[in-house]
This record gives structure tokens, C-alpha cells and sequence, in this order.
């Protein structure tokens, strides 16, 4: 079968967003075939839309990761299917998923915001199994125990905190806390130096993809952590490494919002 799709990035974090008139089941050899970045068109995450299930809703969507799981959410992939819709300036748009409906907006100078709910510190959210009662929890890997925060922005995040993001351990400490016996459903793990209290810098190994460009949620899950330790602002500007985004949180009780680009890279035509 042949399907048109297209591809996109938020911040360097890339997509491929199929859209059909019916729910999509592909198997997770498709999936991880399509985001080879040799073999396939390449990509962190898939992401299939479908008709909205309520008559407010702009449209349904499903995530999935590059090895072929079903991601919960998508900070930058929401912002891309907003954009992908489109609109006037100014518009707002509601994007249901399986975990619920997020509202996104397109902003006056082009780049997209998307609400991504209230944060959840509780361990059994994400889960994660904590061996302590208060934050920082420590996890060991090997002969280390290394402090971390846990939250849910819909999908699990951990977040360590790190004085100089450029050596930060991500590509060896990544993968092992990714699928650590204490995170039964695996996490996405944030490396985050703080700047300023209005500006961090992060780095970001997402679960079933590695490390990426960019992270919307782990860019959101730094920020609240950071504000819940009394370090950061409401409003905060991260820098990933591939590009800026602004997070803003008013507190609890209050949902998050991530702000940053989203743009389209081409279209074309797969067989599947």
C-alpha cells in the first residue's frame, strides 16, 4: 500500500505525520523500517492522525517512537500537527490524543504553542518505584548513585541535574536509566544545567528513540522540576541543541505550555 506523508521538525526533533480516515495499525517492523534513517525517510517519532472522536475536536493522534513503540505524548510532535492543520494567526486549535485533548495555538510570529496538561510528581504516575519518600530519589547504575526528579507530562521524564550539559554523560548514563528495573514502562531522561533562573540549557535521551534534537515534554519536565525546587521562573527559555524553546508554567494546579518552531521539511509518497 501506498500512503502520502510528511515530514517535519520542531527544533530539530523530526516527524513523519500520515493522515487517514480510519484508525492506523501498523505493525512495529513498519514503524521502525519507516524511521531508519538509512533505509527509510527517517525519524524520532510517527505520527498517525485521524479524524477527531468529538465534535470539538480538530483531530486524533497516535505517537509512535523510531523502535516502534506507542509513545503517550509529544511536546514538539503536538506543535507539528498544529501547524500541520493550520490556521489564521491566533487560532486555537484542540488536539485530542489517547491520554486526553491538548489545546495548541498559532502564534503571531509563526511558531506554535501547545498545552500539555498539569504535571504529576507522583513516582506511581510515571511509575516509577522510588526507594525513598522525597525528592531527589537516587538510582543506582553500577558503583553510582546519581539524584533525580521524576514527573509526568503525560509520558515519564527524569530529570538530573548537571553543571556543564556539554559533557554530560547522555550517551552511556542515558540508555541505562532509560530502561531501569525503577521505570517498568522506561523514562525519558533529561540532562539540564541551569543558567539562569529564567534559562537553562538540556539535553534530552528519549525513550525507544535515543538521544535527540530536541524534547517539548523533557523540555517541560526540566522546567518544573527546576520551578518546584524554587530555582526557575514561571517562564523559562531552554536551549537543546537543536534550537530555543520557552516553557511556561504558572504553578500547581495549572497546566504547562511549550512554545518553539515547527516546520515542514517536504512531502512524499511510501510504500508500506
Amino acid at each position: 500500500m501506498r500512503i502520502s506523508f510528511t515530514k517535519m521538525h520542531g527544533l530539530g526533533n523530526d516527524f513523519v505525520i500520515i493522515r487517514t480516515q480510519d484508525k492506523v495499525e501498523l505493525p512495529s517492523e513498519t514503524i521502525r523500517h519507516l524511521g531508519n534513517r538509512r533505509t527509510g525517510i527517517g525519524f524520532d517519532q510517527l505520527l498517525c492522525l485521524e479524524p477527531p472522536q468529538t465534535e470539538a475536536g480538530d483531530v486524533f493522534y497516535r505517537i509512535y517512537n523510531a523502535d516502534g513503540s506507542e509513545a503517550e505524548q509529544c511536546g514538539n510532535g503536538a506543535r507539528c500537527i498544529a501547524r500541520f492543520i493550520g490556521g489564521e494567526a491566533g487560532q486555537e486549535l484542540l488536539l485530542e490524543h489517547p491520554i486526553g485533548l491538548s489545546r495548541a495555538r498559532l502564534e503571531d510570529n509563526g511558531e506554535v504553542s501547545v498545552e500539555l496538561g498539569e504535571p504529576d510528581f507522583r513516582p506511581e504516575s510515571l511509575p516509577f518505584l522510588p526507594t525513598g519518600d522525597q525528592p531527589p530519589y537516587q538510582i543506582n547504575v553500577g558503583d553510582q548513585s546519581i539524584d533525580i526528579r521524576v514527573v509526568s507530562i503525560g509520558n515519564p521524564h527524569a530529570v538530573i541535574r548537571v553543571d556543564d550539559v556539554d559533557n554530560a554523560p547522555v550517551a552511556t548514563l542515558g540508555p541505562l536509566l532509560e530502561s531501569h528495573a525503577q521505570f517498568p514502562n522506561r523514562a525519558n531522561i533529561g540532562f539540564m544545567q541551569v543558567v539562569a533562573a529564567d534559562r537553562i540549557r538540556l539535553r534530552v535521551f528519549e525513550r525507544g528513540v535515543g538521544e535527540t534534537q530536541a524534547c517539548g515534554t523533557g523540555a517541560c519536565a526540566a522546567v518544573v522540576v527546576g520551578q518546584r525546587d524554587g530555582i526557575l521562573d514561571s517562564v523559562v527559555e531552554v536551549e537543546l541543541p537543536g534550537g530555543r524553546a520557552i516553557v511556561r508554567w504558572d504553578g500547581p494546579g495549572s497546566p504547562v505550555w511549550l512554545t518553539g518552531e515547527a516546520v515542514t521539511v517536504f512531502e512524499g509518497t511510501v510504500n508500506i
